[in-house]
């Protein structure tokens, strides 16, 4: 269900806004992009809370391991702007 609100936005903001969504799609285009937004900042809220909560695991006993196990993962992950798909 929708709810109708009201928003004070920079008149620039809001040509800015139109010339990209149109002025019919301005109510999705915002709704789209505070939804992305509300995600990544739950995201680095979760974080910046959980930060430091592995310091002391046998899997990364120094930081030089961490960035090791991160290379490892990427390099087994498939890249879509990068790789052959038909590979």
């Amino acid at each position: 269900m929708n709810v109708r609100t009201n928003l004070m936005l920079p008149e620039e903001l809001v040509e800015a806004i139109d010339e990209v969504a149109g002025p019919r799609g301005r109510s999705r285009y915002v709704a789209e992009v505070l939804a992305k937004q509300v995600q990544r900042d739950r995201f680095f809220a979760a974080a910046k809370a959980t930060a430091g909560a592995w310091k002391d695991h046998p899997w990364f006993p120094t930081s030089e391991s961490v960035v090791e196990w991160v290379r490892e993962g990427r390099r087994d992950r498939y890249d879509p702007w990068g790789d052959d798909p038909d590979r």
